[in-house]
């Protein structure tokens, strides 16, 4: 990773706008929609776990990408960082992630048979919660390195008690400490929405070194695809905890076969159920914009996942930035 990955800007056409939201606040995001009057793919990038509508980064690849191949985009706030009651996948947050799309083909003509979703880190915590409360809406969905549950992430930056600065988060937004059991902290995870997400094309994604590198174990991407796919399809517990342990592949899972759009950040494992795919890489905390974005333009809303992708679009891997 470069030090430039980290100052992108948003493209010159990307402005800051205000949505009104259904309780009375004004929900900014990041916009654009080209000039065409003709209907165009939306994309809607999700930011990072600490992060806001304006944060650019590697966020501002999604944008790059919209103008690129004229496509609306849109960056909502759903509540900013995720260290506030209406933040980190409350209802609230949920709603306003889908007030965003709804203003966004106001302002200009949709294909609604071709919005997309996208998010890394926190965003793909957030993509994984609105692929399960909200399928109806997505002709695909991309999540990398995303947490499934939140009890859990918070016992997992827990240590002899102290909790590091994502627990504190969790206890923030919470106004308390979750236990295993705790009805708000399920409700704001993935995985108690997952199962309903069965029909959207969903692709998973997680860096293999994520967990020691990174903050997220990448064990939050197998248990998530187990909970979308039918019970026949599911990885083994046991083997994902093995898998997580020894980051060597458990006796009778087949490394993944080459996929080019993922460049140097090749797949080590891939599962594949219906219209959900789970990525394990060659990489850490990260997204490789190159395989999203790509893999997003081929869905179609109400069409089985498209999961062989013969050519693509290059985006620059030094455009990539890990999501915080």
């Amino acid at each position: 990773m470069t030090a430039s990955a980290f100052a992108q800007n948003w493209p010159a056409h990307v402005t800051k706008v205000e949505i009104p939201a259904s309780d009375g606040v004004a929900q900014k995001a990041m916009w654009f929609a080209p000039a065409s009057t003709e209907k165009k793919p939306l994309l809607v990038g999700l930011h990072t776990w600490s992060s806001n509508y304006a944060s650019a980064g590697g966020d501002a690849v999604y944008a790059q990408w919209a103008v690129a191949q004229g496509w609306a985009f849109v960056h909502p706030d759903f509540r900013g960082p995720n260290w506030t009651p209406h933040a980190l996948g409350s209802d609230r947050a949920v709603q306003d992630v889908v007030e965003a799309v709804e203003w966004a083909k106001k302002q200009t003509a949709i294909d609604e048979s071709r919005i997309y979703l996208i998010g890394v880190s926190g965003g793909g915590h957030m993509a994984m919660l609105m692929a399960g409360r909200h399928p109806e809406i997505w002709a695909g969905v991309s999540a990398w390195c995303g947490i499934g549950d939140v009890a859990r992430w918070h016992a997992e930056h827990t240590k002899n008690g102290k909790s590091d600065k994502y627990a504190q988060n969790i206890v923030d937004a919470l106004g308390k400490v979750p236990t295993k059991d705790d009805a708000d902290a399920w409700k704001r995870s993935p995985e108690s929405c997952l199962a309903k997400a069965a029909s959207v094309p969903l692709d998973i994604a997680h860096g293999v070194h994520d967990g020691r590198k990174g903050s997220v174990p990448f064990e939050h991407s197998l248990r998530a695809y187990n909970v979308v796919v039918k019970p026949e399809a599911r990885l083994d517990p046991a083997g994902i905890q093995s898998y997580f342990a020894t980051q060597t592949l458990p006796a009778g899972w087949s490394p993944a076969v080459p996929d080019a759009s993922y460049g140097l950040k090749k797949p080590l494992f891939r599962a594949t159920s219906g219209n959900t795919r789970v990525t394990i890489f060659e990489g850490g905390h990260e997204i490789v914009h190159q395989a999203a974005l790509n893999w997003l333009a081929m869905q179609r809303k109400g069409s089985p996942a498209v999961w062989e992708m013969k050519d693509f679009i290059p985006v620059s891997s030094e455009q990539s930035a890990s999501g915080k």
